[in-house]
């Protein structure tokens, strides 16, 4: 019996990039893989394990929860939360045995108080973040961030100052300004060195990885390009990524459509010739975007059909023409491959102006999905 949704990660693929993107490394750089958003929708704790199986050094996240459900799904490798932390929130990060990142003096003075008063053991590993052009969390101060490393190293050993960090702007599409970020962090990174010899330095996500071997230091955190698709947003195979996820459907019926008759809210396709509109109960329920009504192929049967009319919360129609090559119990892709067409997390974002992360990051929890390795069930 058909599954209405289903999407399906290929782990050896993730494994596989993993192991792609640790073998361009400069200088011979740890790689952390970024696990957040539920592994940006394909499933953290599996990719997790995918990740540490390819050579992933070290995970990140960018809550304390997602953190803690690392923990209870067995992982066990060193885990970053890159994201701000709470004063309530220190506590389940401290019990996920979470490394933390310390933007400013004011955190930097809650977490020792929290971390002394805790008797933390081990001692709480702490990255301090220059903001270096990202404008987000990070004192764009180099001297504040060196008196934020100062207290977290005076705070021994209820801390261990670990590494020095920050976040590219725009690494997939303004090098200058990556080289201008990389310029206003090696002085920060020059003297943190020489005051603590041995501080772990990162700053490149996937697009200054693939890009900017400058940037690589002692760690990468790559995201988007450990599940197959191109941080640029264009072609994953330009570098070597095998995309992981696969998002599938089936027809659930098949009806003519007469010139004048209508399929979908607000009439927003009208025949005008005789055609079969195939129903596929998928919608934006499932994370298939509203904005791709009228707008994005999917495949059947190794052919491309045209998603007409508006895509309601479960369902979407498709025209299928007026031949009899499509039948219920079809199975329908919306991302993957089909015979020799393939519809990527790319194109979908093309269409629509935006990227492929929140493509893969929108396909909801009420999908299910299925692991496999090369297409052996994991």
């Amino acid at each position: 019996m058909a599954i209405r949704t289903l999407a399906r990660i290929n782990l050896a693929a993730i494994e596989r990039n993993v192991a792609r993107l640790h073998g361009g490394l400069a200088g011979g750089a740890g790689l952390c893989v970024v696990v957040k958003a539920n592994g940006y929708g394909h499933g953290a704790v599996p990719v997790a394990r995918a990740a540490l199986a390819g050579g992933a050094q070290l995970l990140a996240v960018a809550t304390a929860t997602e953190a803690a459900e690392l923990r209870a799904g067995g992982i066990d490798a060193p885990v970053l939360v890159m994201g701000a932390i709470s004063d309530d929130e220190l506590p389940v990060a401290m019990g996920a045995r979470a490394e933390l990142v310390a933007w400013s003096e004011r955190f930097a003075s809650m977490l020792v108080s929290r971390a002394r008063r805790g008797g933390a053991t081990p001692p709480v590993r702490v990255h301090v973040k220059l903001d270096t052009g990202m404008g987000r969390l990070g004192t764009r101060s180099p001297e504040e961030a060196i008196r934020v490393a100062e207290q977290v190293a005076a705070a021994t050993p209820a801390l261990d100052l670990a590494g020095a960090m920050t976040h590219f702007a725009s690494a997939d599409e303004d090098p200058d300004f990556t080289r201008e970020q990389l310029e206003r962090f090696e002085p920060f990174v020059r003297e943190l060195r020489e005051r603590y010899p041995g501080i772990l330095v990162h700053a490149a996500n996937s697009a200054a990885t693939l890009s900017t071997p400058a940037s690589h230091f002692d760690l990468v955190r790559c995201g988007i390009a450990v599940y197959g698709c191109d941080p640029m947003n264009e072609d994953p195979s330009s570098h070597g990524l095998e995309p992981a996820l696969e998002l599938t459907s089936y027809v659930a019926a098949v009806k003519p459509a007469a010139p004048g008759q209508s399929a979908g809210y607000g009439r927003r396709f009208i025949a005008d010739a005789p055609t079969l509109i195939a129903t596929v109960p998928i919608g934006y329920g499932d994370g298939i975007r509203r904005a791709l009504t009228n707008n994005c192929d999917v495949l059947i049967r190794g052919r491309r059909y045209p998603l007409v009319g508006t895509v309601s919360m479960d369902n979407v129609t498709i025209d299928v023409g007026s031949g009899d090559a499509v039948a219920i119990g079809d199975r329908v892709t919306i991302i993957g491959v089909d015979g020799d067409q393939r519809v990527s997390a790319e194109e979908l974002a093309q269409r629509i102006g935006t990227i492929n992360y929140e493509v893969v990051c929108g396909i909801s929890a009420r999908v299910p999905r299925v692991y496999h390795r090369d297409g052996t069930p994991a």
